[in-house]
């Protein structure tokens, strides 16, 4: 399993994905999941993904392929007109990747089922925020949906509907999403560190800030070990409940 969320602000874009996937509890293995493609002063483009690893990794190797030879292969990542048509190819790719290994002879379309978070900016539209699906079919983020979810995604929700801010800034967005994974790891233990950070300033048309965020960084411990105590602190400031003895 995984967890990857992408949110949405007045500021920009801001990405986090954690690098966890298994097969088993005694098969777990890193893998990034966070991928980046920009032209600078022109687009940027973040995609993350989730489920059948065979399936995302094949998605990625496609698309990368049409960007080494964009005249040859058109449309691609790099020459799409907008943000809309980057998440129409890449939903496509998707779906072509999925029946082609049903064709193979399989039976099931949930073995190779996956999900992806696209979000963005080209050059002449505003930043968007994509959930795409098995099918090729995708969402785009609005005003009452400011994020996306991917992976195991009910433990870190709570704090995000909570917590969100359209107007925060890039350091408590990226709190807020610490908070939101230091939830989930907690709770599932198919999602771990190292998680990796993106984000994307609005009409900077470059990518961000990035970082990867191990166990032992100081942020993130931060972060973890404070939200523990305020919830404990928390917990103990409500009143008691009237049970009879």
């Amino acid at each position: 399993m995984t967890y990857c969320v992408g949110l949405q602000t007045n500021r920009g874009l801001v990405f986090m994905s954690d690098t966890r996937t298994n097969a088993g509890v005694d098969n777990i293995s890193t893998y990034r999941k966070l991928y980046t493609w920009e032209v600078p002063g022109e687009r940027a483009l973040v995609l993350m993904t989730a489920g059948n690893l065979a399936t995302t990794q094949a998605v990625v190797s496609l698309l990368d392929e049409r960007n080494l030879a964009p005249d040859d292969r058109n449309p691609s990542l790099l020459t799409v007109p907008s943000m809309f048509q980057a998440a129409n190819l890449i939903g496509d790719t998707l779906r072509s990747v999925i029946v082609s290994r049903l064709e193979g002879g399989r039976e099931s379309t949930t073995t190779f089922n996956a999900t992806m978070i696209l979000g963005g900016q080209v050059a002449g539209s505003p930043p968007r925020l994509y959930l795409i699906y098995s099918a090729g079919n995708f969402i785009e983020a609005q005003t009452d949906t400011p994020f996306f979810q991917i992976g195991e995604t009910k433990y870190g929700r709570p704090i995000l509907v909570r917590a969100y801010d359209p107007d925060m800034d890039f350091a408590r967005a990226t709190k807020l999403l610490m908070v939101s994974f230091d939830s989930t790891i907690r709770a599932n233990l198919s999602v771990g560190t190292p998680l990796d950070l993106q984000i994307l300033e609005t009409d900077t048309f470059r990518l961000g800030h990035s970082r990867r965020i191990e166990d032992t960084d100081p942020d993130w411990r931060a972060v973890s070990d404070g939200w523990s105590d305020a919830l404990r602190t928390a917990f103990e400031s409500l009143p008691d409940v009237d049970v009879p003895a």
